[in-house]
Formats: C-alpha cells, sequence, structure tokens
C-alpha cells in the first residue's frame, strides 16, 4: 500500500454562524434596541454607569457634535488618553460618522506624537489632560505648531469637550441617520500604529469589516452572551483592549467594565470582585501580577468564568495557575497582530488543558492560517516550522500611505505574512517558536530594535548600536542595547542611557540592559548576528532560568 504524502500545514475556520455585513454604528444600533436596559459600561474609578440605551444616547451625541463641527466621513480623528469611558463614547461615535478613529500609545512622548498627528493627517485630537507623569496638554502645544493638519484639539472633560455633547444633543437626529445610510462595512474606520523596523511606526488600516467581525468571532469563541460582564483592564489604544473587548461586548450585549485607567492588580481584582464579572482580560505579567497581589486569596472571584490571555507568549504554569486559582476554567490564549484586526488562532474551551497551555490554538472561523517555507513561500509539511501566514476578512486594508510596505506583508494572493516561526501540528493546533523579523515583545508590547538603534545614533558618544531582547520572568523579553562608543567617550552605563531616553522615548522602548562591545559578531556576508548575541547576552546577564520558562 503506497505511503499517504504528508499533509500540509494548511487550516480554514469552518463556521455556521454567518460574518457579519453590516458597519459597527449599525450593529450597535441594533445591541441598544436588543439590550437597552442592561449595564453597558461601568467606570470603577469615577462611579460611572451607563445601560446600553444610556451609551447609546451619549454615543449619538458626541456623533452629532462631530458632525456639527465640521468632522465627517474619512477624516482622521486621533484620541490619546488612557482607558476612560470617554475613550469608547468616541470609538463608537466616530464609527458612526465614517471618521477613522487614530489610537495614539499612551506612552506616547512628544516626537512620537507629532509623527502620528502629521503621517496620518489627524484634523482632530482627543485627549486626556494628563495622566501620571504625562503633561498631554503640554506635549500636545509643543508639537502643535509642527502639525498644520491639525484643526482641533478636545481635552476630554474641558470646555471644548462638554461643547461637542452639548452641540450634539441638540443637533437633529435626522443628519445622523443620513450619514449612516452612505457609510459602508469596507471603509477604514481605524488606523493604529505599530513599531516601525524603519524608525518609524505604521499605521495598520482597518475597516468596520476587520475588526467588527474579529470581535465578534472571538466573543463567539468565549461564548459571550448579554450575561456576560467583561473586566478590560488592557488598553483601549490597542486591538486587545477596543475590538477583543470593546467590540466582542457590544456584539453580544456584555458589560464592559473599566477596572482603572492604566493596568493595577489591586483594582483589577476589586472590579472583578464588585461587578461579579465573568471575564477578564490580559497579557501575562498582568495575571503574574494579580495573582501575587496581597490578598489575594480574600477575593471572591466564584464569577469568572472565562476570559483572553494573550498580547505575547503565555507561560505555561501561569496559565495553569490562572485556571485552578481564579477559577478561569475557559479561558482562552488568542494569537494575532495588529494588521489582522488582531486575532488569528484561539484555544476553545473545550480543548484539552494540555492544547491550551501550550499552543496559541486553530485558526478561527472564516480565516485561513498556513505555515510555509520563509525562503521559498511553499506550505512546509505538518509538525515542520515555518512562517505563519493568514488570510481572510481580518487582514488590514494597508499601512496608512505605505503601499510599498504594505506589499511587503500582503502578497499577490492576500496573505499576511506574520514574520513569526510556527509548527502546526496533526490537529490544527498552533505554536510559535520564535520570530523572523527581531522584534521584542515586552509585556504585550510590541517593540522593533531598529526604531530604537535610530533614537540611539543621536547619542553623542554612540558610534554605533545593535538592540535585542533578552528572557524576562515579568516582562517576557527586555531591552538590551549592545553598543560600540566612540574614541575617548566616557563609559556608557544602562542609567546613563536611561536618562538620555527619558522623555524623548516611550518608557517600554528604554533599554534595561547595556553591553559595551568592540565589535558585533558578524556573518561572513556582514550581517550582525542577533542570535548569538541573544546567546551571550543570556549567559552574561544570567538569564538561564527566565530562558527556560517554558510559552504557549
Amino acid at each position: 500500500m503506497p505511503s499517504r504524502p504528508a499533509v500540509g500545514s494548511y487550516a480554514s475556520g469552518t463556521s455556521g454562524v454567518p460574518l457579519l455585513g453590516d458597519t459597527i454604528g449599525d450593529n450597535f444600533d441594533r445591541t441598544v434596541a436588543a439590550f437597552g436596559d442592561r449595564d453597558a459600561l461601568v467606570d470603577r474609578p469615577s462611579g460611572r454607569r451607563w445601560s446600553y440605551r444610556e451609551l447609546g444616547a451619549e454615543v449619538d451625541a458626541l456623533a452629532s457634535g462631530l458632525l456639527e463641527l465640521g468632522i465627517g466621513k474619512g477624516d482622521r480623528v486621533g484620541i490619546w488618553a488612557p482607558n476612560v469611558p470617554e475613550w469608547t463614547v468616541t470609538q463608537y461615535a466616530t464609527a458612526k460618522i465614517g471618521a477613522i478613529l487614530v489610537t495614539i500609545n499612551p506612552a506616547y512622548r512628544s516626537h512620537e506624537l507629532e509623527y502620528v498627528l502629521g503621517q496620518a493627517g489627524i484634523r482632530m485630537l482627543v485627549a486626556a489632560e494628563k495622566f501620571k507623569t504625562s503633561d498631554y496638554a503640554a506635549m500636545i502645544a509643543d508639537a502643535r505648531p509642527r502639525c498644520p493638519g491639525l484643526e482641533h484639539v478636545v481635552l476630554i472633560g474641558g470646555e471644548e469637550w462638554n461643547s461637542l455633547l452639548a452641540n450634539g444633543k441638540t443637533a437633529d437626529p435626522a443628519r445622523l441617520a443620513e450619514i449612516a445610510a452612505t457609510l459602508s462595512a469596507d471603509e477604514p474606520i481605524n488606523i493604529q500604529y505599530t513599531s516601525g523596523t524603519t524608525g518609524f511606526p505604521k499605521g495598520a488600516t482597518l475597516s468596520h469589516h476587520n475588526i467588527l467581525n474579529n470581535g465578534f468571532f472571538v466573543g463567539e469563541l468565549c461564548d459571550y452572551t448579554e450575561q456576560d460582564r467583561i473586566c478590560i483592564p488592557v488598553p483601549f489604544y490597542h486591538c486587545f483592549g477596543m475590538v477583543m473587548g470593546n467590540l466582542a461586548a457590544t456584539t453580544h450585549g456584555a458589560a464592559m467594565v473599566i477596572p482603572a485607567p492604566s493596568f493595577e492588580p489591586k483594582a483589577t481584582l476589586d472590579a472583578v470582585q464588585a461587578e461579579r464579572c465573568t471575564s477578564l482580560y490580559g497579557v501575562p505579567t498582568m495575571f503574574i501580577a494579580e495573582l501575587a497581589e496581597p490578598g489575594f486569596a480574600s477575593y471572591d472571584l466564584s464569577a469568572l468564568r472565562t476570559g483572553i490571555m494573550a498580547g505575547s507568549p503565555c507561560p505555561v504554569e501561569v496559565m495553569k495557575q490562572v485556571i485552578e486559582r481564579m477559577g478561569m476554567t475557559g479561558v482562552s490564549i488568542c494569537y494575532g497582530m495588529t494588521e489582522t484586526s488582531p486575532v488569528s488562532t484561539q484555544t476553545r474551551a473545550d480543548d484539552s488543558i494540555e492544547r491550551r497551555v501550550s499552543t496559541v490554538g486553530r485558526v478561527g472561523p472564516h480565516l485561513e492560517v498556513k505555515v510555509v517555507d520563509p525562503d521559498t513561500g511553499q506550505t512546509v509539511p505538518r509538525g515542520t516550522p515555518g512562517e505563519l501566514c493568514t488570510r481572510g476578512y481580518s487582514v488590514m486594508l494597508g499601512y496608512w500611505e505605505q503601499p510599498e510596505k504594505t506589499a511587503e506583508v500582503i502578497d499577490a494572493a492576500r496573505w499576511m505574512h506574520t514574520g513569526d516561526l510556527a509548527v502546526m501540528d496533526d490537529a490544527g493546533y498552533v505554536n510559535i517558536t520564535g520570530r523572523i523579523k527581531d522584534m521584542v515583545i515586552r509585556g504585550g508590547e510590541n517593540v522593533y530594535p531598529r526604531e530604537i538603534e535610530e533614537f540611539l545614533y543621536t547619542h553623542p558618544d554612540i558610534l554605533d548600536a545593535q538592540v535585542i531582547g533578552v528572557p524576562d520572568v515579568k516582562y517576557g523579553e527586555e531591552l538590551m542595547a549592545w553598543v560600540r562608543m566612540r574614541d575617548g567617550a566616557a563609559p556608557l552605563t544602562a542609567e546613563s542611557l536611561r536618562e538620555f531616553c527619558s522623555g524623548r522615548l516611550a518608557h517600554y522602548k528604554i533599554p534595561r540592559y547595556v553591553h559595551i562591545v568592540d565589535e558585533f559578531p558578524m556573518t561572513v556576508t556582514g550581517k550582525v548576528r542577533k542570535v548569538e548575541m541573544r546567546e551571550r547576552s543570556i549567559s552574561l546577564l544570567g538569564l538561564e532560568d527566565a530562558a527556560g520558562v517554558r510559552h504557549a
């Protein structure tokens, strides 16, 4: 009997549930009509809460206010704030009028803000006045003279914000309905910036269809209904918060619970207990911090049944503790990237514990994944490592006004090349084994070393710099800079480098470790061997234990 040929590493996600074909605004209106009296949004820090009917009225008021101000379809509206209710209201209000929401990382500093304002052509910026050590108003004032396209700045809770809502409440509601009728689900609705390998972030441009469906199907695989209450400590500016959190909730009539403006383990546990949350989100570092919180055992987390751990490799032992100690028996691991709205694979509640703690699951409904040889592009047999590619409704429209960069990652057949190395087993489960690119994932934040290297070149004493990721128990990875100094320069320390970067780079992009060298390890063709640098750094820093932590 002849042997059967090896099965290729390809899988498609079948589903008896059809894709949603409507806009975010239309879908939200249907939820408001169906679940008007149920909790929609709860903000623990301020004590404010909205039913779906109340949230719908607030969203419509802001949407009408934006129209009155002259903001309309295709205009870019930036939002720069931590997790506050106004962020969510802005998300749905801009979607209702077809304005493109540009989500800006709250950790950005003025030079990063200035780049995004210019590259996206932002007409209006909605921002917090300040948060913790970030004086957003001052940084906006600093950047604004160099951003002539920025016409309006509205500080949340300020006079302009209140005027927008007041004007919207007195506007003719028929205009909003007229605008809704002109919108298409395939039009862009969101730009999310990802760190760039060339030193500048790229704006992944996503449509209603992209993110509405991804949020919906992530929620379907978590078995969400209007009875669920989702605790969202992950940032709204990222797909994890605004798609897997907000859109997963509103497509199912579930409640969104904001525990704090930024992650605080105690506030998160307090919110889960007080609001009887059924689902909790987080990157692994968040769950680690919650499990280590003093008094953890005294919290009543009995309402929890599910949740999502994603954003960076998930340590197997942490996943097991989340199931056993937090009662999240249905917890799911998701894998994805901003460019794919974001989720491509997800574990299911009925998967075995072993698969749920050691893989990133199977392909999502209505999506395709394959693992290919990075050199030839040919699909490899099951069990063979290669580059993970994904295709389907979730793949972004492209990088905003960067067609060349788009063509580098989306091929002619619309496959998104993730740059991640993966293995697919015989049952279609995927394991992420590494990255073709040298991207570092620090605590759920994607960091491209090239961007930091470009910045380090501005240091007067640095001749050359290479940045790598090294293992870290808390964050998954930390940044390390290998540096060649100019002749006669004073030795550089991690402290002095941190001081140079502080206020100019987002905190998560600042290298924790510095290693001074005379030369970098190179290949025979003159390329820097970052793999060797990482191996040597693990030994140099004594990080063997961190490197040995198992991840899905």
